[in-house]
Formats: structure tokens, C-alpha cells, sequence
């Protein structure tokens, strides 16, 4: 069984947040949208896209950042590729002002124990581990350490669902644009 994770973008929500793709400076805005990662001057390592997938329902954390003790992070391995399902996708949609702005977060402990775990990917259901200001800092902190994070993942309650608390395989293949800060990314779960 496999789940697609991908956010499916459609011209008009391309066309929302770019403003047409063959306008100046869009390139850049391009490898934001929809479920993707960002580069942080680091290359994806090809390793990466087939790890063991683990997925954490940590969808009853509210008014506070999701910390270590919201799951069982015992769980975790080295290049483990790590999802956490809020909810975000499913209650305010892509592209709405709370899910851009009011998302949920992983507390800076958490992104620290995961990176001492070494993970290969952190996957969540919302628009990034950190908000406004905190957002790239935070990238860029789990890239230098060799830890990309793929935003905007969809139907992670599915996945959640199907997997229970067993591992899975992660496919994640994100597009190879040159310059590009951030990249697009087809990301599908394999149960067997």
C-alpha cells in the first residue's frame, strides 16, 4: 500500500502565489510552494530518498510547542525520516492566514534531540518547525547537521492511521533545480 504525502498544487494556486510563473523573482517563490523543503545551500542527498519512516500523532498539543515528551521519541533512529501529524492541513488548509501564521511548532529541545539522534528528514503537516523569523534559523540548524525539512505534507492523519505505530518506508524526491533555496518534493509512504 502506498500514500501519497504530496500536497497536489493546481495552476491556480500557482498562479495565487506566484502571480504567473514567468514573472521575475518567481523562481525563488516556486521551491516554496506546496509540500517541499528548503535547501539551505545544502545538497539533498540521494541516501535520502528511501529511508524507514516513523509518524507521531501529536495532534493534541495546543497553545505551546510540541516537545519530546509528546511521543515516544525512544522510537526514533539514526536517519529515521520523522513525521509529525498535527492536524494543520486537514483543520485550516494550505495556504490560509492561520496556517501560514498560527501553525503549530517544534521546540528548539526537540530539533536539538533530533538532531543528536542524527534523522535524515523531518516531515510535518504545517508550513515549517518554526514561525516568521525563527523559520529559516531553524532550517538552516538542521541542514548544517545534515537534516532537511519537508514541509506541507498531506494526508499524514492517513498515514497515521494505516502505519499505527509500526515503521514504514519513505520515498522523497524532491525536483533537481539549480539556484533554487527550496525544492518541491513527491514524498510517498510504502506500507508493506
Amino acid at each position: 500500500m502506498r500514500i501519497d504525502l504530496t500536497y497536489k498544487l493546481t495552476r491556480e494556486m500557482l498562479d495565487k502565489f506566484l502571480g504567473g510563473v514567468q514573472n521575475d523573482g518567481k523562481y525563488q517563490k516556486f521551491g516554496h510552494i506546496g509540500t517541499h523543503f528548503d535547501v539551505m545551500d545544502k545538497s539533498f542527498p540521494l541516501e535520502y530518498c528511501e529511508l524507514s519512516g516513523k509518524i507521531f500523532d501529536v495532534s493534541n498539543v495546543e497553545n505551546r510547542d510540541i516537545e519530546s515528551g509528546d511521543f515516544e521519541m525512544d522510537e526514533v533512529e539514526e536517519k529515521d525520516f520523522v513525521i509529525f501529524h498535527t492536524g494543520m492541513m486537514d483543520k485550516e488548509g494550505y495556504g490560509t492566514e492561520p496556517y501560514f501564521r498560527q501553525h503549530p511548532q517544534l521546540s528548539y529541545e526537540l530539533i536539538r534531540e533530533l538532531i543528536k539522534k542524527n534523522v535524515g528528514l523531518i516531515g510535518v503537516d504545517f508550513a515549517g518547525v518554526r514561525r516568521g523569523a525563527e523559520h529559516a534559523p531553524a532550517d538552516q540548524l538542521c541542514a548544517d547537521n545534515g537534516i532537511f525539512i519537508i514541509e506541507n505534507l498531506n494526508n499524514t492523519k492517513q498515514l497515521l492511521e494505516a502505519a499505527g505505530a509500526r515503521s514504514f518506508t519513505m520515498h522523497t524526491y524532491p525536483l533537481n533545480l539549480g539556484g533554487a533555496t527550496g525544492l518541491p518534493a513527491r514524498v510517498i509512504a510504502e506500507l508493506a
